[in-house]
């Protein structure tokens, strides 16, 4: 029996609480302190038992409870300055102005299919979530007019939980929207957003949800309707979930359902950030949109939407990259290749490294690097790994010239910083720390901090860490049905003394949790000593269909159960934010070790370096470019070398890791002075946090994405869009001009005015004559492109210097010139190479075009 009609009960709040509800609806509240105390002081069991979820938690306090807090006059004036400090800080005008953008709208549309920002919001699974969730709240505290675009999944990523053996299973609670603090998002018209699309030829409709974000609002999609058919109900049933056509749904629903469900809501933001090639349909829609609402044509409309279009991506590996095959492309896409005007061969182009090569698949990292003019990887490794991964993009270009630039990742420090050492930079340091986006200033003042206080208050977490480890123990020990004196020792695990080393991260086999159990016989010595105590606390999830991290897991919890590991290896269960505030705040030493080059950035060391952990990782991701080699800021495991067989790569890391331990972190850690304090150890930690921390942070990161692509692609759209799109329609003109005309430059008579020899800081002139045919020479970049040569003849580093026109053109030819100077000694070369240009063109690389002087 179903009823006839359905309505949501929710508490009657006493007068004088109702503000509960506004702060409730604000997940402001999980990077603030002071408004999580307002509901944990409540009911701390309950709120615990809520996942710090006030909206469920409102809904479960007693009403007794309530009635008493109405009648408390301390509460609800604490309850009156918490809402009052929420409205100040929503209400605070943005200070960064943008183009025809009104204030108080969006300018930027950040699209991803995870988004990490609070344990109640399970719509995550790992580093790429929690970057995403960290990027809105620091867009927040800068009051960045930005939007989030993503998915709301039913189950969200899936719950682990070990077998009485060891094995990884998966667990999918069904999540209740209304006892979340999210609601359903209103049309400007005050009519319930939902967004109708086509997937094949098929409709799907999907309601919108809303999120409060601090100043930022994310808006997230949702197809379980019942006008959906089942199978399309299940689009945002699990991230992650389902076959390869379920991944196919949900990223056409992320990137056309997106760009939809913003014209629903009556947002209109000109620069979109497309976060991993999830969202790259995106950017499609917008050029199919573009045609369709001011008749551009495809070459017009796709440079107005990749001028406006920024793309991060985060994969260092191929197979990391979505691919669809071309029958299941055929299946999806060929009406809407058609719709816009688009042979399907054409179409498929977009998304292939080999444009011509039908059998290719189609890759959405290919298709979001042709509809966007800013790309970039994460870290500066990363985006020297992308450019090489991805050149057949660009064939004709060098790899240095690739145009993916790198943006290193940074981390929310409010958010990241346990709440024992936040106050204490709060006192020595400000509050600037939290919020100032010049926050260099506020972490120079870390060497003021009393020694003893910053240790004292590191112990204090550390011993947290370990009650949490225990009793998360115990209970994942009473769930597999343990004996009890197996529970009971639980209680003893770990001691808070000791030097703790955590690995929490997903549990791919290139990040290589086990390097350490490849030599059990110096592991268990080292868990033997008594004397100077070690322990290890490791977390992390392995994909449901990947065995192989799930072995992984079950050997190490073989190995923590074993006599040798004498109590002092713990493997925690479920691994998410709750765990990991634990861990990051509360170990020592934050082991990483992946094979490099294959973490791309990896930003759970940031949030450890945060609370004063110190790092010891291979040289990969953001570390690369974080150590010093002289150790000051923490260690590494060798020195960024890169193997061909990846057994003896682990053979000797895992040596180099086992020597640092033992012969460098081990005897500093208990080193102690007078007073008991491990006084080179606290010196490392306040090195890594007074040159860390200003750099390493999601406030620096955002500024960046702001000042170096945000402002450059609002500025390009436009100037396209302006009067109606004509520059955009001249563009496309000149464009279609040059594929035509180009394949007559041509390059000849390259010559200096030096013969084999020439002095360090000498000007060298080069002359070159191009012929151009009738194309302007301000059309046309000429560069001289010079360096020191490798021995292998080619260039090992190269600098540009642009050439300028000489003279009159004769017969189309046209002399050009230009200098360069070589720095240092040594064999030097040069070339000189031309590439059309134009004022209103983002990106010269788009093109594909470019011309080389021929070799004599």
């Amino acid at each position: 029996m179903q009823p006839l009609k359905v309505f949501s009960v929710i508490p009657k709040l006493p007068e004088g609480l109702e503000g509960l509800w506004e702060l409730a609806y604000n997940l402001w509240f999980s990077w603030n302190s002071d408004m999580e105390t307002i509901f944990s002081q409540m009911d701390q069991r309950l709120w615990q038992e809520s996942y710090r979820n006030p909206v469920w938690f409102l809904n479960h306090v007693p009403q007794r409870t309530l009635e008493e807090l109405s009648r408390d006059a301390f509460f609800k004036e604490r309850l009156s300055d918490a809402v009052a400090q929420l409205r100040q800080y929503v209400g605070r005008p943005s200070p960064h102005k943008f183009e025809g953008v009104a204030p108080g709208t969006p300018a930027v549309a950040y699209f991803s299919l995870e988004f990490g920002l609070a344990l109640c919001l399970p719509i995550y699974s790992g580093g790429l979530g929690i970057l995403a969730g960290d990027h809105l709240k620091s867009a927040s505290d800068l009051n960045v007019p930005l939007v989030g675009i993503g998915i709301a999944y039913q189950q969200g990523y899936f719950r682990q939980y070990m077998t009485p053996d060891g094995w990884q299973q998966e667990r999918y609670p069904i999540y209740d929207f209304e006892q979340m603090p999210m609601r359903p998002a209103l049309t400007p018209d005050g009519q319930p957003a939902v967004v109708r699309l086509d997937v094949g030829d098929r409709p799907l409709a999907a309601r919108i949800w809303q999120v409060a974000v601090g100043r930022v609002t994310l808006y997230l999609l949702d197809t379980n309707l019942p006008e959906n058919p089942p199978d399309f109900r299940q689009i945002t049933e699990r991230l992650y979930g389902g076959n390869i056509e379920m991944r196919l749904w949900q990223e056409i629903l992320l990137g056309i359902g997106g760009i939809k469900a913003l014209k629903v809501l009556g947002i209109d933001p000109k620069v979109i950030h497309m976060n991993e090639g999830h969202s790259a349909f995106a950017g499609l829609e917008r050029v199919r949109l573009f045609m369709k609402e001011h008749g551009l044509p495809f070459e017009a409309a796709t440079e107005v939407a990749a001028s406006g279009s920024i793309f991060t991506t985060h994969t260092p590996v191929p197979a990391g990259n979505d691919r669809f095959a071309p029958d299941l492309m055929h299946r999806y896409f060929e009406s809407y290749a058609r719709d816009m005007g688009l042979a399907f061969k054409v179409f498929m182009a977009l998304g292939r490294e080999a444009p011509h090569d039908d059998a290719e698949p189609f890759c959405m990292t290919v298709l979001a690097l042709r509809l966007s003019r800013s790309n970039n990887g994460v870290s500066t490794l990363h985006g020297r790994v992308s450019r090489n991964m991805w050149k057949q993009v660009w064939h004709q270009f060098p790899v240095e010239d690739v145009p993916i630039g790198a943006l290193t990742n940074g981390v929310h420090a409010p958010t990241w910083v346990a709440q024992d050492i936040g106050m204490l930079y709060d006192r020595y340091l400000g509050s600037n720390w939290r919020e100032d986006p010049d926050c260099a200033r506020a972490w120079s003042q870390v060497d003021t901090i009393s020694d003893a206080e910053f240790w004292r208050t590191h112990e204090r977490l550390r011993a947290r860490l370990v009650d949490f480890v225990r009793e998360r123990l115990r209970r994942q020990l009473a769930a597999q049905g343990a004996r009890r004196q197996d529970i009971q020792a639980a209680e003893e695990v770990l001691n808070p003394e000791a030097l703790t080393i955590g690995f929490a991260r997903r549990f791919a086999t290139y990040k290589r949790a086990n390097l350490l159990l490849q030599d059990r016989v110096r592991l268990e010595r080292i868990l033997g000593d008594r004397e100077r105590p070690v322990q290890f606390i490791i977390a992390g999830k392995a994909h449901p269909q990947d065995q192989d991290g799930k072995q992984l897991i079950k050997d190490l919890i073989a190995f923590s159960r074993s006599q040798g590991a004498n109590m002092s290896v713990v493997f925690l269960e479920d691994y998410d934010m709750e765990v990991a505030s634990y861990l990051v705040t509360g170990c020592d030493v934050w082991l990483n070790n992946p094979r490099r080059p294959l973490e791309a950035c990896g930003t759970s060391g940031m949030k450890a370096m945060l609370n004063g952990v110190v790092q010891f990782s291979t040289l990969d991701g953001w570390w690369d470019e974080a150590y010093r080699p002289d150790n000051s800021l923490g260690w590494a495991i060798g020195k960024g070398e890169e193997y061909d067989d990846p057994d003896y790569q682990d053979f000797v890391e895992m040596q180099t890791l086992y020597n640092i331990l033992e012969n460098d972190i081990i005897p500093e850690f208990y080193d102690r002075g007078r007073g008991g304090l491990p006084r080179s150890w606290i010196r490392r930690m306040k090195a890594a946090l007074k040159e860390l921390a200003p750099r390493y942070n999601s406030h620096r990161m955002v500024l960046d994405y702001l000042g170096t692509a945000y402002s450059a692609a609002h500025g390009y759209y436009m100037r396209l869009a302006r009067d109606g799109f004509v520059p955009a329609r001249e563009l496309s003109e000149w464009r279609m001009d040059m594929m035509t005309k180009w394949s007559a430059v041509q390059i000849r008579n390259v010559r200096s005015r030096v013969e084999d020899t020439l002095h360090v800081g000498d000007s060298l002139r080069v002359e070159a004559e191009l012929y151009l045919d009738n194309i302007a020479a301000e059309h046309v970049l000429v560069q001289l492109y010079a360096g020191p040569l490798g021995q292998d003849g080619s260039f090992a580093q190269r600098q540009l210097t642009i050439m300028t026109p000489e003279g009159e053109r004769r017969d189309g030819w046209q002399t050009f010139s230009g200098n360069t100077r070589p720095a240092e000694a040594g064999r030097f070369g040069f070339t000189v190479r031309a590439a059309p240009v134009h004022p209103l063109l983002a990106d010269p690389h788009s093109l594909g075009l470019i011309r080389w002087a021929a070799p004599v």
